[in-house]
């Protein structure tokens, strides 16, 4: 009834081997999601320019330069 005679045990294991299978899959699909290219972390990085510009750290022309640099 149990798993074979391994009573309580064995359906705890039985949990705790689905729950590593679900998280083993929840971690694939972050991992791929992160990594499915550039497009994100190019836009983080003109996201940063833009502040820097508004801030007055650097001036346009950095700012185009910097721009042309990130689009290529």
């Amino acid at each position: 009834m149990w798993g074979g005679g391994y009573g309580v045990f064995g359906g705890l294991m039985m949990l705790v081997f689905w729950g590593v299978i679900i998280a083993l899959i929840v971690l694939a699909v972050h991992w791929l999601r992160d990594n499915s290219g550039t497009g994100g972390k190019s836009s983080d990085a003109l996201e940063t320019l833009r502040q820097r510009l508004a801030k007055g750290e650097i001036d346009e022309e950095e700012f185009r330069r910097r721009k042309a640099a990130l689009e290529e």
